[in-house]
């Protein structure tokens, strides 16, 4: 009988850092985008959903009104479709028009850009954004299409053979984030 050896993880960010982090791209989104009016949110599903919403109660200590939060899925607009047995759907909730407002899309790791530029397209379905601006927890490199992240919390190179995992409380975890070495 053979055992699988564990995988080797390290945690990258705990609830702490995770937390000053986005306080940090909260900050830094305000910077850059006058006015809270124009500004809207919104997380891709799964991980960048909850980040999203994190990142609006945070923006609402910085500005005198609310930043309004939606969630997008972008299962169906993915380019690895033939690839995949059936899509996770999860729910798309924009009850916003983002026409001629700054769109911040919110996910958790930045890899390849593909779930990106998903996103992007799927977007195109609520309206005609004035910009589309990317905040993102972790950009682990290695970018397929040419995706850059406006607003990052860490940057943490990877190899191919890693694994980075987000855990947040609102997912029935820990807050923490955690490389593991396949």
């Amino acid at each position: 009988m053979q055992f699988m050896a564990k995988p080797e993880t390290t945690v990258i960010l705990n609830g702490t850092a995770i937390q000053r982090a986005l306080t940090r791209v909260a900050h830094e989104i305000a910077e850059r985008n006058e006015s809270s009016a124009e500004v809207v949110l919104i997380g891709i599903q799964r991980g960048g959903v909850p980040l999203a919403r994190r990142l609006g109660t945070l923006l609402s200590t910085i500005w005198p009104s609310p930043v309004p939060v939606g969630s997008l899925d972008v299962s169906m607009h993915r380019d690895d479709l033939d690839q995949r047995v059936a899509p996770d759907m999860q729910p798309t909730v924009i009850p916003f028009d983002v026409t001629g407002r700054t769109v911040v899309l919110v996910d958790d790791v930045l890899y390849s850009g593909r779930t990106i530029r998903a996103a992007m397209d799927s977007l195109n379905d609520f309206g005609r954004p004035r910009r589309i601006q990317l905040a993102v927890l972790i950009d682990r490199g290695h970018r397929e299409l040419p995706i850059k992240a406006d607003f990052v919390g860490k940057n943490l190179p990877t190899s191919q053979f890693e694994v980075v995992h987000v855990r947040l409380a609102e997912m029935g975890e820990t807050d923490e984030v955690v490389l593991e070495k396949t």
